[in-house]
């Protein structure tokens, strides 16, 4: 590696550090003689950001040149920042080096735009490209698609991709054209649309040819920016939902506005990004993925933004105390579901080992229920608690809550000491 290119992968990997739809999980590309990598499982080995945040690629931009002037991104034309850009082939051997020395074992790859969507998607195709076929590097890779780019472009991209993504950014159009006046909702989901159209129809393609190419196997994924806008949480998970609703979107990432620009007036001022926020919001959005809620049932018109202090499906349950409490010796598996403490894996555990007992307390536990939330939702063979009926919902959230600013309070004296 050159001085030059150690320079150039300084900056750009910076300039990468604020996308955060990075996951490279929902491929099965294992490993083959005469091939380099391997996606299997969870596909790379994972560390981790100062800030907390899973790193878990090579994550690196093209270029962080770019034509556009987003308010919210670094990378904006009007910032004085230091650029780079590498070539397909410096970008190409730079992989292929980290994945020998045992560094990363996949690739995500964006870039800023410059000239036009086509001509930058070209690029990002051409790297995907070579590596797999001159290379034969067959980990993981993740291509971020260019809003607006051509069907053709998007098409070849998932013929080498494992995942492709399009960030919605905003999760309002009006929001959007606000802060990126170069970008509009039709551009971000043209190329959604292409991905999702390649990707069902290599799907229907291998009903009748068994080694027909695959196509995005790891589907497309988006990010929005939580706190850029006064776009509120029922907003976004809206967004969300309908996003899921498409059969090939398998993540949404939410990230936390950061103040990056300053000087634009169009931007919130805060210290720091809400990450409180963006952990509720991916909280609710496993409620929506995995628990069959529903958006109206975690954000309504009275309560149109996610309770910070509790998580939603506490916030829920508190909410609808008529529903409860649950005999988990009887309920059916969705009952189990709106049970606080209770999660997908203890919920079927619970339906198989009561078959063949009923269930106690001290069982629940083992099962991983958290019994310090569940206690108050639950009956069972015994349970010396009082439920939620029995008590009252401010009640029971002043418990929960006053346990959890104990807890945390001992885990700092604990560090302190």
């Amino acid at each position: 590696m050159t001085d030059e290119v150690l320079k150039k992968l300084q900056v750009l990997a910076e300039s990468a550090k604020y996308d955060v739809s990075c996951a490279s999980s929902g491929t099965s590309r294992s490993h083959r003689v005469g091939a380099v990598g391997s996606a299997a499982g969870w596909g790379i080995c994972h560390s981790f950001a100062e800030d907390g945040r899973c790193i878990s690629l090579l994550k690196i931009m093209l270029t962080n040149y770019c034509k556009y002037d987003c308010a919210y991104c670094i990378n904006r034309v009007s910032n004085d920042i230091p650029r780079a850009t590498l070539s397909v082939r410096e970008l190409v051997e730079l992989t292929m080096e980290f994945y020998r020395r045992n560094y990363i074992e996949g690739l995500f790859l964006s870039s800023g735009v410059v000239r036009s969507p086509d001509y930058t998607m070209e690029r990002l195709v051409r790297v995907a490209k070579d590596l797999r076929e001159v290379h034969h590097f067959n980990g993981y890779i993740h291509l971020k698609s260019i809003p607006g780019a051509s069907r053709e472009l998007v098409n070849e991209a998932g013929r080498y991709a494992d995942r492709l993504s399009v960030n919605i950014e905003i999760p309002n159009e009006t929001s959007l054209k606000l802060l990126a006046p170069d970008k509009d909702f039709q551009q971000v989901f043209t190329p959604m649309r292409y991905i999702q159209q390649g990707v069902l129809q290599q799907a229907e393609e291998r009903k009748h040819f068994r080694h027909a190419p695959r196509f995005a196997p790891a589907g497309q994924s988006t990010q929005m920016i939580i706190g850029a806008t006064p776009d509120t949480d029922r907003d976004v998970l809206r967004l969300s939902s309908a996003l899921y609703r498409r059969p090939t979107m398998k993540r949404v990432y939410y990230s936390g506005y950061i103040h990056v620009n300053t000087y634009d007036t169009r931007l919130p001022a805060m210290r720091q990004a809400p990450l409180v926020r963006e952990n509720r919001l991916y909280q609710a959005d496993w409620l929506l993925r995995f628990y069959e809620f529903k958006v109206d049932e975690i954000v309504d018109d009275a309560m149109p933004n996610l309770d910070l202090e509790i998580d939603p499906k506490l916030a829920w349950a508190l909410r609808h105390p008529e529903y409860f409490p649950v005999d988990v010796n009887r309920a059916d598996y969705e009952q189990l579901l709106r049970v606080p403490g209770i999660g997908v894996k203890s919920a079927k555990m619970i339906l198989v080992s009561r078959r063949f007992a009923p269930l106690s307390s001290e069982q629940l536990k083992k099962m991983g229920v958290v019994m310090k939330k569940a206690r108050y939702f639950i009956t069972c063979r015994e349970l010396p608690f009082r439920t939620i009926q029995e008590l009252s919902p401010a009640f029971v959230r002043h418990q929960l809550t006053r346990t959890k600013k104990t807890d945390e309070r001992q885990l700092i004296l604990t560090f302190e000491d």
